[in-house]
């Protein structure tokens, strides 16, 4: 079973025992409709998720309360950068409600910060074209506009 990391108000904690993977608000994007759509895939991502050891899901929660901020931690190696590991920081998510506090900010800086302590020599993100005022916020925190991806829908 992996890490899963939860933070709150007293900063991050880390457990080697994870949320169960039907616990519909580890299943969740923070701030969506409870009971709306099928969790079915949710939970088997999570599962799969939380069983490689590569792989954190990070949770913010308002004082142990309720879900305000996700992100998801993988650590891949490769053969670029002279066999470097890579942090992918990927399904970036803070409540609507908890936006502007600074919030996703001490998330993606957690999350940089976990990566150097595991060794990694990048840290690298994606981010949706559209979504210019996230691309602000990524390069005010020190990310750099480098490449242009590429998806293909399978």
């Amino acid at each position: 079973m992996s890490t899963s990391c939860v933070c709150d108000a007293g900063g991050p904690t880390t457990s080697r025992s994870s949320p169960p993977c039907s616990a519909p608000t580890r299943s969740r994007r923070p701030g969506a409709t409870p009971g709306t759509g099928d969790l079915a895939d949710y939970e088997r991502a999570f599962a799969a998720i939380d069983a490689d050891p590569r792989h954190l899901l990070v949770v913010a929660t308002d004082r142990g309360g309720p879900v305000v901020g996700t992100l998801q931690l993988s650590f891949l190696p490769g053969l670029a950068r002279r066999g470097a590991w890579r942090g992918q920081i990927e399904a970036v998510h803070v409540a609507a409600s908890h936006r502007g506090l600074g919030l996703g900010g001490w998330m993606i800086r957690w999350a940089v910060d976990e990566s150097r302590r595991r060794g990694c020599g990048l840290v690298q993100l994606t981010s949706a074209v559209e979504r210019r005022d996230a691309h602000r916020f990524y390069e005010r925190l020190g990310f750099t506009a480098s490449h242009v991806g590429f998806k293909l829908t399978l």
